[in-house]
């Protein structure tokens, strides 16, 4: 009976503890449920944009300089800083002046004793013509007298003509810089005989505009350039390697006057305001350049775009926070943007960073972010850079 007793109540102690745990089974399996994944989701809408055409260039100056003397001679001195910007006008290297200052000397002290010899000359003809009016000198030796003074003149201007390029030689002996900008190294220093008009003694490019020719074919001339009128004044952005994404704005200047026949293409230039020195002549660069027709299309980051077996697809937030699935068409890339063409309306909310983490039928908590186009694809940016010259240019 005691036996009995004790066995009723180990079973009663069995039981409580398995209803207990069987109770609790339900709250703890709710309780490791976890919730939805925070995504990033953006809201899309009609964006004007502008459609660039992007080539390659390589920056040129307008200006350069190969710097050789006008005269031969010693270098005396080299007056400049290698890389310096120079000055137009600026002395960078001097030649030995001695030869030059004793050259002018002589011809100088030469037009001086011609300069006598005329004056002598001119005297013993005046007075040979007075003397003629009274037979006392004969008609021949007047005429004489006459040579001889025309020959005196004649001496006087050969002379000076002579003393004149001399002094330019010395002028010449101080080497200025026939342009203002940057100059390379000295190629030849003191001691160094140079030769007119052949030793080149540095370069020197100018600095404050640069340019940048690019080929466009024909094809996209025709159907988007071909007003030349509307042409001339068009912003052009510019692109170096390593600028991350930093872009200078110039204005096309020039079109060439023909088609190569070759290439089909047509050379264009685009000007460039380079009052920071940050352009260097024979820097690579990309240039782009946009038409004046702007439309509204939908753009979303080109992460945001799967692809399946069949189709371009993007995730879109239902009601529920569920995603969908959803076919697009998608249109020219634009940087880390796409255009969607098809399949998307406005105000729809898409996942932003596309099904890598995510996909159809799942819920997710959204999280929503701003979609920010860069700048240099927003009409807004375009038409700052469309000044007041382009649009007379355009209206002529």
């Amino acid at each position: 009976m005691k036996k009995m007793f004790q066995l009723g109540v180990v079973s009663l102690a069995l039981a409580t503890v398995i209803g207990c745990s069987e109770s609790g089974a339900p709250q703890q399996q709710a309780a490791s449920t976890p919730p939805p994944p925070p995504i990033d989701v953006a809201s899309v809408s009609p964006m004007e944009i502008t459609d660039w055409y992007t080539y390659t260039s390589r920056i040129q100056a307008p200006e350069e300089v190969q710097l050789k003397p006008r005269v031969s001679g010693i270098i005396e001195s080299v007056n400049y800083r290698e890389g310096d910007l120079v000055q137009q006008g600026e002395v960078l290297f001097t030649l030995d002046q001695r030869p030059f200052n004793a050259e002018v000397k002589s011809l100088e002290a030469q037009l001086e004793r011609a300069k006598a010899a005329l004056k002598q000359a001119e005297s013993e003809y005046l007075r040979a013509t007075k003397l003629n009016k009274t037979n006392a000198i004969s008609a021949e030796e007047t005429e004489a007298r006459r040579a001889n003074f025309d020959q005196r003149q004649a001496d006087v201007s050969a002379i000076t003509a002579s003393l004149n390029i001399a002094k330019l030689n010395l002028e010449f002996s101080s080497i200025e810089a026939p342009i203002s900008g940057r100059a390379s190294i000295a190629l030849h220093t003191k001691g160094n005989t140079v030769n007119a008009n052949s030793t080149v003694l540095t370069s020197i490019v100018s600095t404050d505009a640069m340019y940048a020719y690019f080929d466009i074919d024909e094809r996209t001339w025709n159907s988007e350039f071909n007003d030349l009128q509307s042409v001339i004044g068009l912003p052009v952005r510019l692109e170096l390697i390593g600028s991350k994404g930093q872009s200078k704005f110039g204005k096309l200047d020039f079109v060439n006057n023909t088609i190569n026949p070759n290439t089909g293409t047509l050379k264009v230039r685009a000007r460039f305001d380079n009052a920071d020195h940050k352009l260097m002549p024979g820097a690579f660069a990309r240039v782009s350049i946009a038409p004046t027709d702007f439309e509204q299309h939908i753009v979303v980051p080109d992460r945001a775009i799967g692809t399946d077996l069949k189709n371009k697809f993007i995730l879109v937030v239902n009601e529920d926070n569920s995603l969908g699935y959803r076919p697009i068409t998608v249109g020219k890339r634009l940087g880390d943007y796409r255009i969607v063409e098809s399949g998307l309306k406005a105000g729809e909310t898409i996942v932003v960073n596309g099904p890598a983490k995510v996909g159809p039928g799942m819920t997710i908590t959204p999280r929503s972010v701003s979609l920010q186009l860069p700048e240099n694809l927003l009409v807004s940016e375009f038409k700052k850079h469309m000044t007041n010259e382009h649009t007379v240019m355009g209206s002529k």
